[in-house]
């Protein structure tokens, strides 16, 4: 797994948590993983509650997506010698998906929403149940993005890579959300203050994923990547 594909991983993870589709709908999330509630503009919640159940949402979704990740690599694995137009399928499909985001296609197919609703009392297990439906629960804005990071786990060379790849996606979504969710209990203006920019920030997201599918479907993500290696050291 070559740097390259962990950063653009761990960028789709943070552009998917500044989606649409997330960051506005943060407060309503920690509110029901915590069953706490807002009073005096901000969460009312302790931290130990916070962190504790944020942990076992953000596991439950980065569990989901390994797997998911581990499914795409034996496929891609499963057509190695085919390799080269696996590359070009993905990255095309990539740069599509990248064209549907920034608003440059409407393909409504990739507008698909899939919603796992999970009812029971609210525990910490709870939040790990929530995590495993927010995982496979996909959204429009985030399953571009997701599916993206899996058509480039695709075409890695072991399952390992795959599996890592998804992760650092995971560690690109999770690690926001806990950072934001501490926040949150102080105070609810940064939701109002970011929401400004998440216009801005979808086409951004669109354009990181047009630019890897387009290194992806030249074959240039590999060249890029050994002329990373040898200028800085490896980050896995």
């Amino acid at each position: 797994m070559d740097d390259i594909s962990i950063l653009f991983a761990i960028a789709a993870g943070m552009l998917s948590f500044l989606s649409p589709c997330i960051f506005p709908l943060l407060p309503a999330y920690v509110a029901n993983l915590t069953g706490s509630h807002v009073a005096g503009d901000k969460l009312m919640v302790s931290k130990k509650t916070l962190m504790m159940r944020s942990f076992l949402f953000i596991l439950g979704f980065t569990l989901v997506f390994m797997m998911m990740g581990a499914s795409a690599s034996m496929i891609g694995q499963s057509f190695a010698a085919n390799r080269g137009i696996i590359e070009k399928v993905s990255g095309l499909l990539i740069i599509i998906f990248g064209l549907q985001t920034v608003g440059l296609l409407n393909i409504r197919f990739l507008m698909f929403q899939k919603k796992w609703e999970t009812n029971g009392p609210i525990n910490s297990w709870h939040s790990f149940v929530v995590g495993l439906a927010f995982g496979t629960g996909w959204t429009p804005c985030v399953g571009l993005a997701l599916s993206s990071i899996l058509l480039l786990a695709g075409s890695t060379e072991t399952m390992s890579s795959g599996i890592f790849l998804l992760m650092f996606y995971s560690l690109g979504l999770g690690v926001p959300f806990l950072l934001i969710s501490l926040l949150l209990t102080r105070s609810l203006g940064v939701i109002k203050k970011v929401n400004k920019l998440l216009p801005r920030l979808s086409l951004l997201n669109g354009w990181i994923l047009i630019v890897m599918g387009l290194l992806l479907f030249t074959g240039q993500l590999q060249k890029l990547s050994a002329w990373l290696a040898a200028i800085a050291p490896p980050i896995l």
